[in-house]
């Protein structure tokens, strides 16, 4: 224990130093002795379908608002539709309510899907433990979620940052390894089933399979939703042509409540955190809807309440890794001066499989013809955090460029997960956690300083907040 908080302060001041100086990041030389990158057999445990005829599977929740007082349940029956309906209440085996939802299944190519069920579940209570369940007679099965505390400046949480992720044994140790990190709520960034990598049929069983692989935390706490490249299915030689087909169908967002007009790019705040999620692959040049949304979405960010400016996409726009280099610089040019204009204070990103953080920087004084050519420090800035290294059956990114850019930080290319702990409107604890042959390791973690709050006259305010806040508790 000792050690790691030698390691987690060491990490901590040479962050500091070298934001205040630019000095060269850390390309870490740990070489692990990973898993094989081959998915899990059908055969195996993490597969298994639930006892009982018709029973619900592949059960997921998400929020269901835009400020957590609603979750929408997902699940599958396989044999038939059955019942849609969600029991709840704030006790064990004690449903005092209940919600219908609704009942779906698709086709692609040969496949056929099971009956899809969403539920949305509304009017819950803040900070509260609801149980729950679905389906019916011995076939139900049931689980239990806590919401999140009341939109507030000071409201800690912790999320976990999880991406491409796949279904390995790799994949399984970085699950674990998250449950048991205290993570209340994943920020998925992508990449979900790596289903796409088989033929025909195959496709929509690996969609299943990933379903129950991961419903052992999926059932428990919202996973915030995002699609990267392997989500869109595009499969002409199929007769397959319809983008995201696959994931529409299973995985629903909230995009309704922050006015978004289609469910790959929404808006929730959670707890202390208003969190943005963007579609890489999705059209977000000037004018289209994504653009117009989100520049609408970011005038509608309120710091005040939601302090921590949080925004997700797949594609990383700083990358220094040779796997999908560059990819990100058309959602970086249109997008990377509102980052820096609003403050945007941690920006996750998948695909690349390796992890990499990179110091505050920006580029957008740079065109076509003028302006500084490279990366800049700027303290406006947002931190880039890739986290691409969940453990899919495509393997691990190794060949970082060299020379390591000034900007970068941190790079490793070793399976992992991260969690980001926010302690107030001021500070937030940010780790990296590598699947160190089989064991959780803490690799890089630094303090996250609020964009906001952290400006000189906020802070001036924040200490007459806290002040007058005594001297009233004093007059009693």
């Amino acid at each position: 224990m000792e050690s790691m908080l030698v390691q987690f302060v060491v990490s901590c001041l040479v962050f500091s130093s070298c934001l205040r100086y630019g000095n060269a990041g850390i390309t870490s030389s740990f070489v692990r002795s990973e898993y094989p990158s081959v998915d899990i057999p059908l055969d195996h445990r993490v597969f298994a379908v639930p006892k009982g005829h018709n029973a619900p599977q592949q059960v997921h929740i998400t929020q269901g608002d835009y400020d957590g007082k609603a979750v929408i349940i997902s699940w599958v029956t396989a044999d038939e539709p059955g019942t849609s309906k969600v029991e709840y209440g704030t006790s064990e085996k004690k449903y005092e309510f209940s919600a219908e939802g609704t009942i779906t299944n698709y086709t692609f190519y040969e496949y056929k899907s099971g009956y899809i069920h969403h539920c949305h579940v509304d009017g819950l209570e803040h900070d509260t433990k609801y149980y729950y369940k679905i389906g019916s007679g011995d076939s139900s099965r049931e689980f239990w979620f806590i919401t999140p505390p009341k939109v507030g400046p000071d409201a800690p949480y912790k999320f976990g940052i999880i991406g491409d992720l796949g279904q390995t044994f790799n994949s399984l140790s970085t699950l674990e390894h998250y449950m048991h990190s205290g993570g209340q709520t994943v920020l998925f960034l992508g990449d979900i089933s790596y289903a796409d990598r088989y033929q025909y049929n195959d496709i929509g069983i690996r969609w299943d399979t990933w379903g129950r692989f991961a419903e052992q935390s999926t059932a428990y706490q919202p996973w915030i939703w995002s699609a990267g490249n392997h989500e869109i299915d595009y499969m002409p030689y199929l007769g397959e042509v319809t983008p995201f087909k696959n994931y529409l169908q299973r995985f629903t967002t909230p995009y309704y409540a922050s006015k978004s007009s289609n469910p790959l790019w929404y808006a929730i705040r959670r707890a202390s955190a208003h969190i943005i999620v963007l579609s890489s692959y999705s059209p977000f040049v000037k004018y289209t809807p994504q653009w117009m949304w989100l520049r609408e979405e970011l005038n509608r960010v309120d710091r005040e309440k939601t302090p921590w400016l949080i925004v997700l996409m797949h594609v990383p726009i700083y990358n220094s890794n040779d796997a999908h280099y560059m990819e990100g610089e058309s959602m970086r040019a249109a997008f990377e001066s509102w980052f820096v204009q609003y403050k945007v204070d941690v920006i996750f990103a998948g695909h690349v499989h390796a992890y990499e953080r990179s110091y505050r920087i920006s580029n957008i004084h740079y065109n076509v013809s003028s302006g500084d050519q490279y990366p800049i420090s700027d303290k406006s800035a947002p931190v880039y955090i890739t986290v691409g290294d969940g453990g899919n059956q495509e393997g691990l990114a190794g060949k970082f460029r060299d020379p390591q850019p000034q900007y970068s930080a941190f790079r490793e290319a070793s399976y992992g997960h991260s969690t980001l702990e926010i302690q107030n409107r001021t500070h937030a604890l940010y780790h990296w956690n590598r699947n160190d042959d089989g064991k959780k390791m803490a690799t890089d973690a630094f303090v996250l300083h609020n964009q906001y709050w952290g400006t000189n006259h906020r802070r001036r305010k924040l200490k007459k907040h806290f002040a007058r806040k005594y001297i009233d508790r004093a007059a009693y």
